[in-house]
């Protein structure tokens, strides 16, 4: 019997491991994220990590383009019909005995043998945590089933119709995401903001898109050569180009992608904003970190100018430490992130 298999059979008999899955599971998967949760107060770990993971092995089973469209589709929506409370432990455990040998990448197949896990931990979670946990991965779930649905076929360019279009994309995957931050922070944290939760919501929807918005913005390219364009057709339509020709005419297009590279840059400044007002110093440094390396990554876009379609750009590694190390240092004072964020901007 498999790792899966024994793990799917002896859920139900045993106590689930949750600090492996907080632990070694959650760090494999996430290196950057998971220093931020690492910088959380213990009460806020729970339900961030295990939200993260249950979107991370969702966003999995979309990426696994060795299943047939109709079939992740089938599977996506299995996963969130067991996210949302039904009992469906013998689909799962086939779900995750069938997709995980199909992953390349060895810490993506553990995660995917982890789902029934995962799924048995957020049964067993406060009820307030569940219910939030509950209601982001149903509009997770429902941006990734859009997101494969729209990109069917790998060798056809299909580009979204509408700049709404996109906006509701990023706000499904990641504003929604900022949102859930928001709640649980103010339901578990004493005196969690400076502003109030209304004001910090709306912050926070706009800092996940941004961050959505700097992915597809750095991807842009090696999206383009699969078949997906995120930029709206109604704009590049205004300007005579067809997403065939983006890739062969980057100049054209360059107007359009500095238009979503401006409204990610207005992400992060929310995203810093939001960061400003946290009174919990630890908390403060966790939320003010994706936003200096989203700030610094789109410095390196710019940077690029007209090769960023050809390009792999990505913030170093030492540099993220740099980062960390300002922000641990100075214990997270609100003069010290703004004056990083200026300096990487």
């Amino acid at each position: 019997m498999s790792a899966a298999e024994t793990l799917a059979t002896e859920q139900t008999h045993r106590p689930v491991s949750v600090s492996s899955l907080r632990g070694p599971i959650l760090r494999r998967v996430s290196r950057s994220f998971f220093v931020s949760i690492f910088l959380l107060p213990k009460k806020l770990r729970n339900p961030v990590s295990l939200g993260y993971l249950l979107a991370r092995a969702s966003d999995t089973i979309a990426d696994t383009t060795e299943l047939p469209i109709e079939l992740r589709v089938e599977k996506l929506q299995l996963l969130a019909r067991a996210v949302q409370g039904e009992p469906l432990e013998h689909a799962v455990g086939d779900l995750s005995r069938s997709v995980a040998p199909l992953q390349k990448n060895e810490s993506e197949r553990a995660l995917i043998e982890s789902v029934p896990s995962c799924l048995a931990w957020l049964d067993q979670s406060e009820d307030f945590e569940r219910e939030q946990v509950r209601s982001v991965l149903e509009k997770i779930n429902r941006g990734q089933v859009l997101d494969v649905e729209r990109f069917r076929d790998p060798k056809q360019l299909v580009a979204l119709e509408t700049a709404a279009d996109l906006d509701e994309y990023t706000y499904l995957v990641a504003g929604s995401a900022g949102e859930f931050w928001t709640r649980i922070c103010f339901q578990l944290l004493r005196k969690f903001s400076t502003r109030g939760e209304n004001e910090m919501l709306e912050l926070g929807k706009r800092y996940g898109q941004g961050l959505q918005l700097i992915n597809i913005l750095r991807d842009a390219g090696d999206d383009l050569r699969a078949g997906r364009c995120y930029f709206p057709n109604e704009e590049l339509a205004a300007v005579a180009l067809e997403p065939s020709q983006i890739l062969r005419e980057p100049q054209r297009f360059l107007p359009i992608y500095r238009k979503w590279r401006g409204n990610a840059e207005q992400g992060i400044k929310a995203g810093i904003e939001y960061a400003l007002a946290v009174r919990n110093r630890r908390v403060r440094i966790a939320t003010a970190l994706p936003a200096l390396i989203g700030a610094r990554t789109l410095a390196l876009l710019r940077e690029a100018g007209g090769t960023v379609l050809h390009r792999h750009v990505k913030v170093a590694r030492k540099e993220v430490r740099a980062i960390m190390t300002s922000l641990s240092s100075s214990l997270g004072s609100r003069s010290r992130i703004e004056t990083l964020f200026r300096e990487l901007s």
